[in-house]
């Protein structure tokens, strides 16, 4: 079982990673690999909407998007972890996620999703809930923990004293664990639930 993180802030050592690396430990307890991606610090471009993707296979733009889809594809849960700017998440990180949930024809129904947002003193309610929006549009059960996803802090030994946000990081990482189990228990013992697709309301009468 395999969780896919990744880092969408700049700095590799910094709040996000701290937040991220309390998930992974308590991950690596409850037997779940794990692998990195951080996008942070990378040149990523946003989705043009060319649909390339649907007669390729992958995206147009051959970057970290087409070299993470097959960790993405493989992984049981991915944790996406983003420091706070304007009340919402880093721009580099949501341009990659665009273009990597609707590159990737991979199933996403029951895999598991996680938003962890870093921020030095608020607007981060307004961040995790767009990371988590990317979820609950693929059918991927969102993982809580004990409070909302989140650390603050100006820098990772600011982290380090946030006592309450490292431990909801470690309850994050149980239920996750969890619910991968469970999951994969209930895909042997019944399937996965029955998806239908193809039916898109547009209101082309104009009504």
């Amino acid at each position: 079982m395999k969780v896919l993180l990744i880092n969408g802030s700049p700095h590799p050592k910094g709040c996000t990673a701290r937040a991220l690396k309390e998930v992974e430990t308590t991950l690596h307890e409850q037997g779940i690999e794990t692998s990195w991606v951080s996008v942070g610090n990378k040149d990523v471009r946003g989705c043009i909407s060319c649909f390339n993707c649907r007669q390729q296979g992958k995206c147009v733009f051959n970057d970290l998007v087409n070299e993470t889809a097959p960790l993405f594809a493989e992984a049981d849960g991915i944790v996406v972890g983003t420091p706070v700017y304007y009340a919402h998440a880093n721009g580099g990180l949501i341009a990659f996620l665009d273009r990597l949930f609707f590159s990737c024809q991979c199933d996403k129904l029951m895999k598991v999703g996680a938003a962890v947002v870093s921020s030095r003193r608020a607007g981060s309610t307004s961040a995790f809930d767009e990371i988590n929006k990317y979820f609950t549009i693929s059918g991927m059960p969102v993982v809580s923990s004990t409070y909302w996803n989140e650390v603050h802090g100006h820098t990772q030994e600011d982290v380090e004293k946030d006592l309450e946000g490292l431990q909801t990081m470690r309850n994050l990482g149980r239920n996750m664990a969890f619910l991968i189990k469970s999951i994969a228990l209930g895909k042997q013992q019944m399937g996965l639930p029955e998806k239908e697709i193809g039916t898109f309301t547009s209101f082309a009468d104009g009504l």
